[in-house]
């Protein structure tokens, strides 16, 4: 237990028990417990297998390359299509992690073997997710765009073409667009 990590729990206004169920089955598996993304962490080697974290609708393990488990039970689920390795098992009742407290630790065993063999999720390629019309238009316009965007990391070039092909209209994927431009032609990520 890391004292670090005890104000999630204390200050979790929703799914205190749960999480503290959670906390209780994660310990019991050895792993070492750390605080990451404002979230307990459970890592082998310093490697990050299982996060407990908490939604509106519902509290979550979330596995890292869960996407690589067995899920002989069928109980991970794909947080969105954009997903590529994560899986989550997801809990709205502290019952439902009761019933399950057994099967628990056979996942986060499994995802500890993953770690140690060293597999990898095979992800997309940046040129695999979707390039907007609006997007290409512009890249095509704007050579210094274009050199800008292929100059950022793959990492964020997805999440640019993620954030615009989300837009359901036209219009709104132009507006996203110029939007960031001028991030783009500094450098900047999404996010930055």
């Amino acid at each position: 237990m890391n004292p670090k990590v005890d104000f999630f729990f204390d200050e979790a206004n929703q799914w205190q028990k749960e999480f503290e169920k959670l906390r209780t089955i994660l310990l019991e598996t050895g792993l070492e417990e750390e605080l990451k993304w404002g979230c307990p962490c459970y890592t082998y080697h310093g490697r990050n297998v299982v996060l407990i974290h908490g939604f509106k609708e519902y509290c979550a393990l979330l596995f890292f390359k869960g996407a690589l488990l067995k899920d002989t039970r069928n109980i991970l689920i794909q947080q969105s299509e954009n997903v590529q390795a994560a899986r989550q098992i997801r809990f709205t009742a502290l019952k439902e992690i009761t019933d399950l407290e057994k099967v628990i630790p056979t996942y986060v065993y499994e995802a500890v073997e993953v770690e140690k063999s060293g597999i990898k999720v095979p992800m997309k390629k940046t040129k695999e997710f979707e390039m907007t019309d609006e997007f290409q238009k512009k890249l095509d316009e704007s050579p210094a765009l274009k050199e800008a965007f292929e100059s950022l990391t793959p990492g964020r070039q997805r999440a640019y073409l993620l954030h615009f092909s989300s837009a359901k209209q036209s219009k709104t994927r132009e507006t996203r667009i110029e939007k960031y431009i001028p991030q783009i032609l500094t450098g900047k990520g999404l996010n930055d």
